[in-house]
């Protein structure tokens, strides 16, 4: 996800650029909220540019596949931004890594009575020219066409040296260096975009910041479960006790082993066992 959200920084901080060169209008843009009713939806990857009575919606991605799939993900969109705004809608999807998936190349959804169509950007086949000229486009040009993908990568690295604002120059480094990462080698990439460099930016300590945040909820979410799976598992060997008398030592690891939704189910049908028996026939049938 760091490659979208990556993408996803350069748009909402170099909105003209992008419409300059998606639009190829030279206006006063302004970054409108990515949160539309009727039920919210949100995706980290979607950025909404208001050109004059106009919105251009980038999707970028990075796989081809998603849930739900990205065509009708885009006629969703289209249909809330329509209500919300009703003005013109460009929609662009801007496909970050290579792949030959069928799905890259889908440029509609097509229903028993809908058809939406909307524009698709490979960047892996666009001329890297546009972007070189442009330094809040030169990350994505390490994902450019080119017959010698290291020239193209010396030729961003160069481009980014001459970024007059250090804060600037440190940002746009750091984005090239992630998204290089889909393409190129990581010594490579410390090779020519020098690392250090990359890590005193904002986008580099955003990307490790959330990367860490999602660790720890991804951690706490684990811990949670476990202490519910533990709960659940020591009641009903406390129900089993009161019923059967002591339980088989190696049957109570068996429970103990088991997952949040086999113990509900074991909750529910103890309640029919007659004696320890029945709950080995039943234990017996549980995958571990």
């Amino acid at each position: 996800m760091e490659y979208d959200n990556t993408c996803k920084y350069l748009a909402e901080n170099y909105p003209a650029d992008f419409a300059n060169w998606l639009l190829n209008v030279d206006l006063d843009i302004e970054v409108i909220k990515t949160e539309l009713g009727l039920e919210p939806i949100r995706a980290d990857s979607v950025t909404f540019l208001q050109v004059a009575n106009q919105i251009l919606h980038l999707e970028f991605q990075t796989l081809a596949q998603s849930t739900p799939p990205l065509d009708f993900r885009m006629l969703d969109y289209y249909t809330r931004l329509k209500r919300q705004y009703w003005c013109e809608i460009v929609q662009v999807v801007i496909f970050l890594q290579a792949t030959t998936s069928e799905l890259v190349f889908r440029q509609q959804y097509v229903d028993t009575n809908s058809r939406h169509q909307y524009r698709v950007i490979r960047l892996w086949e666009e001329d890297p020219t546009p972007l070189l000229a442009n330094s809040a486009l030169l990350p994505l040009a390490t994902l450019a066409r080119s017959d010698s993908p290291r020239a193209l990568l010396e030729q961003v690295a160069a481009g980014v040296a001459t970024i007059e604002g250090t804060a600037e120059r440190k940002n746009i480094l750091a984005c090239a260096g992630v998204l290089a990462g889909l393409r190129f080698k990581k010594d490579l990439i410390q090779q020519l975009l020098r690392e250090e460099i990359m890590q005193e930016s904002v986008i580099y300590q955003d990307i490790l910041q959330k990367g860490e945040m999602r660790g720890e909820q991804r951690g706490l979410q684990r811990g949670r479960e476990e202490g519910r799976q533990q709960g659940e598992a020591a009641l009903i060997l406390r129900l089993l006790t009161l019923r059967f008398g002591d339980i088989n030592p190696q049957l109570q690891e068996q429970i103990r082993g088991l997952a949040i939704p086999q113990l509900e189910e074991l909750a529910e049908a103890l309640l029919n066992f007659s004696s320890q028996s029945d709950l080995v026939r039943y234990l017996a049938t549980q995958e571990p």
